[in-house]
């Protein structure tokens, strides 16, 4: 959890500053959702990647190699200036645009946490799992002022400052690594075998996939690079205006996962999921109609107490429904397939930005997301995880 709190905070400033970056150097809206899409797409491939290999090594040699890499990726960052050295950087690198968690780790770090407590204790384990992350992730929203700050203080020029706050990326991954070198350097279960094969539940894992990767297609037209920008171009707000709101969003969202597992306890995981992902979609497809910033802002908030109560619970459910031996697999077959869907529509959204104000993209990506809450209710409300069965009552 430690660890995943310096790559939350690390995350929090990049997903900002990065379109003000690009934008610096000369990008065109378009441009800038094209490499938003590059970096989802390589994080995609990655971690497939990873999961083909993950029977074969510790985890704790993958998840240092992942810091090794993401450490090259913020000094990437900030030696680069074309377009196209900066489009390989975000496929090979570990770019984070949409302020949340869709890298490598993730699978990796799913997997020993759901080995390390009972059934019982699950949901609220990925429910403090993730208000780390997402409590670190508005801290580093909130830092994204710093190349602001040190403009106006040290009279350093903005490009620059925003250099050095890839360089403090680099440094956390760096502080991230020391922290995995605590974990063993052995797993209990190695095999010789290219890939953690799905047995009983495959099935049912492919078909979370599909439905999880309709979901974060929507939630691509939404990142958080391209929802600074928005705001930029229909309300004027500036980058520390939208640090402080991203900070308060993140804080919103922290707090929500732990109402998510009182929630769950009452009308379990699916449930969970389902009816506190929909108003928050009702939110976007109200927001665009907002002529007033102060409206926006306030469904943003409303959307942000809401829109990620599903993640501990969806996160909890997958390793649930699968066998032990499968979750490995199971969180990187459902993971890979979101990365993948995801890159797919942020070149989508920087175009709509580019040829409206209006915010289609949040139209679209509130509409797919409200198909997808529909789908799984009536898909999987009757396969309940171990926890919900009479029995265990």
């Amino acid at each position: 959890m430690l660890a995943k709190a310096l790559r939350g905070f690390a995350d929090g400033f990049v997903s900002l500053l990065l379109p003000l970056h690009l934008l610096h150097l000369g990008f065109t809206p378009f441009q800038v959702g094209c490499i938003a899409t590059t970096t989802l797409l390589g994080s995609g491939l990655l971690t497939l990647l990873v999961g083909a290999q993950a029977a074969r090594h510790a985890w704790r040699t993958l998840l240092l190699a992942a810091t090794a890499l993401m450490a090259g990726t913020g000094v990437a960052l900030a030696s680069f200036s074309g377009f196209w050295p900066l489009m390989l950087v975000a496929l090979l690198g570990t770019i984070n645009p949409s302020g949340g968690d869709v890298s490598v780790f993730l699978p990796l770090e799913h997997a020993v946490l759901s080995s390390s407590v009972g059934q019982r204790d699950r949901t609220a384990a990925f429910a403090r799992y993730s208000l780390v992350g997402t409590l670190s992730g508005a801290f580093g929203a909130l830092a994204a002022g710093l190349p602001t700050f040190a403009v106006a203080s040290l009279g350093m020029d903005l490009p620059s400052a925003v250099q050095a706050m890839f360089v403090l990326y680099a440094l956390l991954a760096a502080a991230a690594a020391l922290v995995y070198r605590g974990l063993p350097r052995t797993r209990d279960t190695v095999s010789d075998d290219p890939a953690p094969a799905l047995g009983p539940s495959r099935r049912r894992v492919y078909m979370l996939a599909a439905l999880f990767s309709l979901d974060a297609f929507g939630g691509g037209f939404l990142v958080q690079s391209l929802i600074a920008l928005w705001l930029y171009q229909r309300f004027g707000l500036s980058i520390e205006a939208t640090g402080s709101l991203f900070f308060w969003t993140g804080i919103l969202t922290a707090f929500s996962y732990l109402v998510a597992v009182r929630i769950a306890n009452r009308i379990g995981l699916v449930r969970t999921m389902v009816y506190t992902h929909l108003p928050s979609s009702l939110c976007l497809l109200a927001i665009p109609f907002c002529t007033e910033l102060s409206w926006a802002i306030a469904l943003l908030l409303v959307r942000s107490a809401l829109s990620q109560m599903d993640v501990p619970t969806r996160s909890s459910y997958v390793m649930a429904i699968v066998t032990p031996p499968e979750r490995p697999a199971a969180a990187s077959v459902t993971s890979v397939p979101r990365s993948l869907a995801a890159a797919l529509s942020p070149a989508l959204a920087g175009y709509l930005l580019g040829l409206s104000s209006f915010g289609w993209p949040l139209v679209a990506g509130g509409a797919l997301k409200i198909v997808y809450d529909l789908l799984l209710l009536a898909m999987f409300r009757r396969v309940r995880p171990p926890e919900e069965q009479p029995s265990e009552r």
